[in-house]
């Protein structure tokens, strides 16, 4: 039988390492195996979006973005910086965006901007990289509080921060619609028919309801953190719900049922609202 090694060294250590469990436990709890993350749970980014470079549909993105506005800008569309809406939205965005790279770590070098377009659309969007658009229909009709054009904005934050349009790129590319696009992308093609082809497609891209449904979960989360009460994505999808009594608003059109998303909206408010209450203090 062998005889037990006692090291003086060794034991100390041990005593050491259970003494500092002790002070970080409370009596009766258990040390998990990892800590949770806070916050909803909707899984790691497609693997379609690496088929796709990043920095050319974030560039292409910046280039129809400034094409956007320059339209708005000659139609006297474009709201200025003094506008109240404007000034509006950039102070609720400066809120939201500290909290983007815990989504996605790019997001700490992209060059925010948050724009008014004065169209009567119930719309609002935000392109890969960040570039942020509102439509004064959305504010104007539905009579937004700031929690709920937080939910908006957060939501719209959370398609480029999930990178859903890059994803669906790659997918288009690897079932063979984009086939062509993707050979041009990874440099078998000329690159500037690319960013043209992408830029076009941005603007006009539909998301499935799946990323639809991720983006109001990220997107409330990213409002919760930032101060603004979750609980206004359950007023925003009634207001819409109103707003679709006739023809579904475009901002609508491809989202889940608004039934369906306010009960995914409460069935997690759970995990955000400690969030929202931790923001809150002072």
């Amino acid at each position: 039988m062998n005889t037990p090694h006692h090291c003086p060294l060794c034991r100390s250590r041990r005593l050491a390492l259970q003494s500092l469990a002790l002070t970080l436990v409370p009596p009766g709890a258990t040390l998990p195996i990892a800590l949770a993350r806070e916050g909803v749970d909707v899984g790691g980014n497609s693997a379609f979006s690496n088929l796709v470079p990043a920095e050319t549909v974030e560039r292409s993105a910046g280039q129809q973005y400034a094409q956007l506005l320059q339209q708005a800008a000659s139609q006297r569309a474009l709201g200025s910086k003094d506008h109240p809406q404007v000034r509006r939205l950039r102070a609720i965005a400066s809120r939201i965006i500290p909290f983007a790279s815990g989504w996605n770590p790019r997001a700490s070098g992209w060059r925010w901007e948050v724009n008014l377009i004065g169209r009567q659309q119930i719309n609002a969007f935000c392109m890969p990289g960040g570039k942020i658009v509102f439509y004064s229909g959305i504010l104007d009709q539905l009579k937004l509080t700031d929690a709920e054009v937080a939910t908006v904005m957060g939501h719209e934050m959370a398609h480029a921060l999930r990178e859903h349009a890059r994803a669906r790129m790659g997918k288009n590319a690897a079932t063979g619609i984009g086939a062509s696009l993707l050979g041009q992308v990874l440099g078998l093609g000329d690159l500037g028919q690319t960013v043209t082809n992408y830029g076009a497609r941005l603007l006009t891209l539909q998301f499935s309801r799946s990323d639809e449904s991720d983006a109001d979960l990220v997107g409330m989360e990213l409002a919760a953190r930032a101060g603004f009460d979750p609980r206004a994505g359950v007023t925003l999808w009634q207001k819409m719900a109103a707003a679709n009594r006739g023809a579904p608003p475009q901002w609508l059109s491809t989202h889940p049922s608004g039934n369906t998303r306010i009960g995914d909206i409460e069935r997690n408010l759970p995990k955000v609202t400690p969030l929202y209450e931790r923001a809150r203090r002072p």
